[in-house]
């Protein structure tokens, strides 16, 4: 640690008074514990029971306050928002810095800066801080929900958020953090991300949460990507859950079903959130646009934002990028950086067709093992059976362009052949079975044409799921079945030897042939 950072000043959370960090910790114990305090600072607390800071005494902000919180709510709702230029006096102030070619946008007011700038994401910069700003999810986060209603009044439970990259988790996580910041009192927020965290870190949050509870301050614990912890990992949270030592909010893009401890599902709600929908992504960029002093224009030639600057945006520009942002928020902010900072020196109108040049749609939402993996394919094989030639040859190709493994794919339509079509059409099994085949001596980029045609066939030939029905009855005969099963008749057995000959195996002796067992003689599997 160098020497600005020890002599940096923190205020103790008990006493309110100003420590350097290297005894910030020792005074905290001091005045948690009180008969460790040392004899000099009894004779002081002697001396002056009340002190009294000197007139001249300017106490430092604390280290952890940025300026924007030093700026009161309703300072920051008249807040005027400007671009930076290249004129001679923003050059001038740049001088000393040596570092003028620094592409960035700033917020000024009385005298102080808050800067936008090209070097943090954008969907970093402009997450929401409060409930009122944080667009989508209405199903779990609109009006009348109980979510709503929970934080509306600091009432934060224990949650897993699950949804996909860009849907509004780790956002919704900073809603929360400012509803600690607005009760710092009650509440404190830390995070923690699995991808990074062990559990000797959540240990030492929960030992410090447990500090912080004997004063009236609960901790909550937001735990990025959760499902990094194995299930002996996510066990350290299950007891501090169950006592309230921590209030936990996990956020996961896997099924939580499958990567979450069901001992600690039992104890969290889980928040299904969707990807967000084109509407609410244009909403986000055009909130980003408005921050970037970018101008939006209408279809009609109208500017929305009455501000004369250097760039501005087509709405139909704005619309696109929504639409193939594939529901990510991340995805359509990083984009719309990105054109920013392009065009960032041109006067210029942006247009649909010059982000189209800069910006190629290559983002697709599959994981090969994760649960959109088996979503698709069961989307492919139930349009094979539902006879809908289009979503069939949809579902397949959506996975070939994914990168899907085509022998995958092609022995699913081997069980699809089988199962939905059957002896309807039995070549459709041959077909199948040949495309695997196929795939296995090309393999990809070739493959994909044999997929197509296999699943174009399979969606158009007749279907029997008669073998499938059939079979699932006879498992369920024999499953219900109570004690032994029943013994082979003999006059079915093989007979290769003489004893076998002589006690009846392989003679039928009766007035009915029979081959099912003599208890099952009735039973028919193809009803």
């Amino acid at each position: 640690m160098n020497e600005s950072n020890q002599n940096t000043e923190a205020s103790c959370p008990i006493c309110d008074k100003s420590f350097i960090l290297s005894e910030i910790e020792k005074h905290v114990n001091k005045c948690i514990f009180l008969n460790s305090v040392d004899s000099d600072e009894i004779s002081k607390r002697k001396r002056s029971p009340s002190p009294v800071l000197p007139h001249n005494f300017n106490r430092k902000p604390r280290s952890t306050q940025t300026k924007t919180d030093l700026i009161s709510p309703s300072k920051k709702q008249k807040t005027l928002y400007t671009t930076k230029t290249n004129s001679s006096q923003a050059s001038h102030s740049k001088a000393s810095e040596g570092n003028s070619n620094t592409s960035s946008l700033t917020i000024q007011k009385e005298n102080e800066e808050i800067s936008y700038t090209f070097t943090i994401p954008l969907a970093k910069q402009l997450q929401p801080k409060s409930l009122d700003n944080f667009i989508g999810q209405n199903h779990v986060l609109g009006k009348d929900t109980v979510l709503r209603a929970l934080l509306e009044k600091g009432d934060i439970p224990n949650m897993v958020l699950w949804g996909p990259p860009g849907c509004g988790k780790t956002s919704l996580s900073g809603v929360i953090q400012g509803i600690c910041k607005n009760n710092p009192t009650k509440l404190k927020f830390v995070s923690l991300c699995a991808a990074s965290a062990g559990v000797k870190d959540v240990q030492n949050v929960v030992s410090a949460a447990k500090l912080q509870q004997k004063f009236g301050c609960r901790t909550v614990l937001f735990m990025d990507e959760i499902h990094r912890f194995n299930k002996k990992q996510q066990d350290t949270f299950l007891l501090h859950v169950e006592k309230g030592d921590i209030i936990l909010v996990g956020a996961t893009t896997e099924n939580p079903s499958f990567t979450i401890n069901s001992a600690l599902l039992s104890r969290c709600r889980v928040i299904v959130m969707q990807k967000l929908e084109p509407d609410s992504l244009y909403c986000i960029l055009e909130r980003a646009a408005q921050k970037l002093n970018v101008d939006i224009i209408d279809k009609d030639g109208s500017c929305q934002q009455s501000t004369s600057k250097s760039i501005a945006v087509d709405d139909d520009a704005l619309k696109w990028l929504a639409d193939i942002s594939d529901g990510d928020a991340r995805i359509a902010l990083g984009n719309l950086q990105l054109v920013v900072q392009y065009n960032e020196d041109k006067s210029k109108i942006i247009t649909i067709n010059d982000i189209k040049e800069k910006i190629k749609k290559s983002h697709l939402l599959y994981d090969r093992k994760g649960e959109e993996h088996y979503n698709i394919i069961s989307a492919m094989h139930k349009s094979i059976r539902g006879s809908d030639v289009n979503a069939a040859l949809y579902w397949t190709t959506r996975m070939i362009v994914s990168g899907e493994d085509p022998l995958y794919i092609a022995r699913r339509m081997v069980r699809a052949a089988s199962e939905d079509i059957g002896n309807a059409d039995p070549r459709a099994l041959q077909l199948a079975v040949t495309t695997m085949q196929g795939c296995q001596l090309l393999g990809m980029p070739e493959a994909d044409v044999l997929l197509a045609q296999c699943a174009i066939y399979l969606a158009r030939a007749p279907k029997s799921r008669e073998a499938d029905s059939a079979l699932a009855k006879a498992k369920q005969v024999i499953k219900s079945c109570q004690g032994l099963q029943p013994s082979v008749p003999l006059h079915l057995r093989n007979a290769p030897t003489r004893l076998m000959k002589d006690l009846g195996y392989g003679k039928f002796a009766g007035d009915e042939l029979y081959f099912m067992p003599p208890d099952l003689k009735n039973v028919d599997f193809f009803k």
